[in-house]
C-alpha cells in the first residue's frame, strides 16, 4: 500500500488534494501499510470458523515483525518519500502501543495460569467482552474525534479510500488463491486472507499523531483506513464463506 499510496496521491490525485498536507497523506498510508494485524484478525478468523492454532500463530509472527521491523521499515519507507521523522517517537510507539502490552500480557497468563487452566479459562471469558467493548471504544472516539474532517473533506476521504481498497482487496484475494494452488485448508486460508489484508490501525493512528499532530493528514489517512477497512473485510470475510464449496472443490 505504501507504493499504491505515493502513486495515487503523489501522480494521480495531487491536484485534487490539499498541497500542504500530500506528504502527510502518503506518511499515514505508509504507517498503515507497515502495521500487519493483531487483535482484529481473531474476530476475522472466528468470522470464517478459521483454525485457531494457526491464527495465533500468524499474530504471534505479526508481533515479532512489529516489534524488530515496524520503526525500520517506517523509516526506510518515509525516507524513500523523502519524508523526515523523529526515530525516538517510532520506537516510543512500538514500545508503548506492542512492547508493554505484550509483557503484561504474558504476565498476566502466566500468572493466571499458576492457579489451574479452569481459572485460566474462566478468566478468559470473562474478558473477553470487555476487549470487544474496548476496541468498539477505540472506533467511536475515533471517528467521534475525526468526525469533523471526515464531513468537510468528503472527496479527499474518497481518493484516500482507493489505496486502502485496492490493497485490502488484491492482497486478501492473492492470499486465497495461492492457499488453494499448494492445498491447504480452507480453515487455514480464510484466516490467512484475512491477515494479510488487515492492518493494525491503532498503532498507525498512535504513530501518526505522535509524529504528525492530531488533525495532521497523516492521522486522517489512518482514521481513514479505519474507515474503509473494517466494512471491506466483513466484505472479504462474505466471499470467503460463500466460497467454501469452490475451495474445498
Amino acid at each position: 500500500m505504501a507504493l499504491l499510496g505515493w502513486i495515487f496521491i503523489k501522480q494521480l490525485f495531487a491536484p485534487y488534494l490539499p498541497l500542504d498536507q500530500i506528504d502527510s497523506y502518503i506518511a499515514g498510508l505508509i504507517l498503515l501499510a507497515a502495521a500487519p494485524c493483531t487483535a482484529m484478525v481473531f474476530v476475522w478468523s472466528r468470522l470464517t470458523n478459521g483454525d485457531p492454532l494457526f491464527t495465533l500463530s500468524q499474530v504471534a509472527l505479526n508481533d515479532l515483525i512489529m516489534v524488530f521491523a515496524f520503526a525500520p521499515l517506517v523509516g526506510l519507507l518515509l525516507g524513500i518519500a523523502a519524508i523526515t521523522v523523529p526515530w525516538a517517537t517510532l520506537v516510543t510507539s512500538v514500545a508503548l502501543y506492542i512492547v508493554i502490552p505484550v509483557i503484561l500480557a504474558q504476565w498476566l497468563r502466566k500468572r493466571w495460569l499458576t492457579k489451574g487452566q479452569a481459572y485460566f479459562a474462566a478468566a478468559m471469558e470473562k474478558i473477553g467482552p470487555w476487549s470487544m467493548a474496548a476496541l468498539l471504544l477505540t472506533l467511536v472516539l475515533l471517528f467521534a474525534l475525526q468526525g469533523e474532517q471526515i464531513l468537510k473533506q468528503p472527496l479527499v476521504i474518497g481518493l484516500l479510500a482507493v489505496p486502502i481498497l485496492i490493497q485490502v482487496l488484491f492482497n486478501s484475494a492473492l492470499a486465497y488463491g495461492l492457499n488453494k494452488v499448494v492445498g491447504e485448508k480452507h480453515s487455514v486460508a480464510g484466516p490467512s486472507a484475512l491477515i494479510g489484508a488487515s492492518n493494525f490501525f491503532e498503532l498507525a493512528v498512535a504513530a501518526a499523531i505522535s509524529l504528525f499532530g492530531f488533525h495532521s493528514g497523516a492521522a486522517l489517512a489512518t482514521v481513514v483506513g479505519v474507515l474503509i477497512e473494517v466494512p471491506v473485510m466483513l466484505l472479504v470475510v462474505k466471499a470467503v464463506n460463500a466460497s467454501k464449496l469452490w475451495y474445498e472443490r
